[in-house]
C-alpha cells in the first residue's frame, strides 16, 4: 500500500472551526481548531471548506446535515491509527446511539474490562475523529460532563443538539 499525502481543509461549524484531514482512503482527523493547548490559529485567515478530496467533501456535507438535525449517522470512510485496545474503545463509541450517553464505567464494561476505566478515558481523549466517533457521548457516572478535549462547552452543545433532534426533548440532566 502506497501512503498518500494528507490534505487538510477547514470547516466553520456551529461549534467552531473544524480541521479535517483526509487522504485517498478516507478521513483521518476531524479536530476542533483552537481547542488544543498551543498557539491559537487566526480563524479569520483560515481558508474556506473547498476541497478536491471526495472524502472531505462527503464529510463536510454530512457534518452540515448533522448540524441541521437531519443526519444521525455518518457513512463516509474514516480511520485512525491506534493500538488494538484503542481501536476497540473507538469501535464501542460508534455503538452509542445518537442522542444517548453512557458513563466511562459502562464503556469499560462494553469492551469487557471494568478495570480499564482510566485507559478507556485516556483513549476516549485521544479520539481524532470528533463528532463522527462520538466520544462526546461519554459522561461521568453521576451524569456530569467531564473530560472533553474539545472543551466542555462543545460537549454540552453536541449533547443538547442530539437530545433536541433525537427525541424532541432538550434536557439531558442537571448541567
Amino acid at each position: 500500500m502506497i501512503a498518500t499525502e494528507l490534505q487538510t481543509t477547514y470547516y466553520d461549524s456551529p461549534v467552531g472551526w473544524l480541521e479535517i484531514k483526509a487522504d485517498d482512503e478516507g478521513i483521518h482527523a476531524i479536530l476542533f481548531v483552537n481547542a488544543w493547548k498551543g498557539p491559537k490559529l487566526d480563524t479569520e485567515q483560515l481558508p474556506g471548506a473547498v476541497s478536491g478530496n471526495v472524502h472531505i467533501n462527503a464529510c463536510i456535507l454530512q457534518l452540515k446535515e448533522y448540524f441541521e438535525g437531519i443526519r444521525k449517522d455518518f457513512d463516509f470512510p474514516f480511520s485512525q491509527q491506534g493500538t488494538a485496545f484503542q481501536q476497540k474503545v473507538w469501535g464501542a463509541l460508534l455503538d452509542i446511539p445518537y442522542g444517548k450517553t453512557i458513563s466511562y464505567m459502562e464503556l469499560s464494561k462494553r469492551i469487557g474490562d471494568v478495570k480499564a476505566i482510566r485507559a478507556v478515558g485516556t483513549t476516549n481523549g485521544k479520539n481524532q475523529i470528533s463528532i463522527v466517533v462520538p466520544c462526546h457521548r461519554v459522561i461521568g457516572a453521576n451524569g456530569s460532563l467531564v473530560g472533553y478535549g474539545g472543551d466542555l462547552w462543545r460537549k454540552k452543545w453536541l449533547l443538547d443538539h442530539e437530545a433536541k433532534f433525537g427525541s424532541g426533548v432538550q434536557t439531558l440532566g442537571g448541567w
